[in-house]
């Protein structure tokens, strides 16, 4: 059985601060019995996540989060932030750019909101096999350290990371080996 919910109605909303990153916004809405609601959100493209092994590893990469203070542990990722890219096309450009790879198969994992209490982001995950070299550049002013890490020993990448789209991925990986 579904469930069929009400529709909300936008009724618009006003950018208080644009910035390079994400937009704040504080938008209007209408539920289906005539209520109306003003909430605070953060607007941001969409992100493609990628969940790229082998055999014997799972591709991730190290880099700075100036904002928490902390190098992380994290899947390769990135914004769709190129006109007319798919979230397909963003992974694909995405795994080459930051760790010199490309994928001969390509999967579509699931997409979900990584916080729908603020933000309207929607990050898609995606599974990548049959890696290979290729010649992308990196992206310039990027810090990342490519980590080959063991499948055999994903709960520790587990325990190292404290990023949401790489735990999500990681737990999806564990679940089909």
């Amino acid at each position: 059985m579904s469930r069929q919910d009400p529709p909300i109605e936008p009724l618009g909303a006003e950018t208080v601060y644009d910035g390079k990153q994400f937009s704040v916004r504080v938008g209007r809405f209408r539920h289906a019995d005539g209520e109306e609601v003003e909430r605070e959100f953060v607007h941001r493209v969409p992100a493609a996540v990628i969940v790229a092994y082998d055999d014997e590893h799972v591709w991730l990469v190290r880099q700075p989060r100036e904002v928490i203070l902390q190098y992380t542990l994290e899947l390769p990722a990135g914004k769709l932030d190129v006109e007319g890219e798919t979230p397909l096309q963003t992974a694909q450009r995405e795994l080459a750019e930051e760790t010199g790879c490309a994928a001969e198969r390509w999967e579509e994992v699931r997409s979900y909101y990584p916080s729908s209490g603020y933000t309207d982001e929607l990050v898609h995950v995606f599974a990548a096999t049959g890696l290979h070299p290729t010649d992308a550049e990196p992206d310039p002013g990027e810090r990342i350290e490519v980590v080959h890490w063991p499948l055999a020993d994903l709960d520790a990448a587990l325990a190292a990371t404290n990023d949401a789209k790489t735990v999500i991925g990681l737990q999806w990986l564990r679940a089909i080996l």
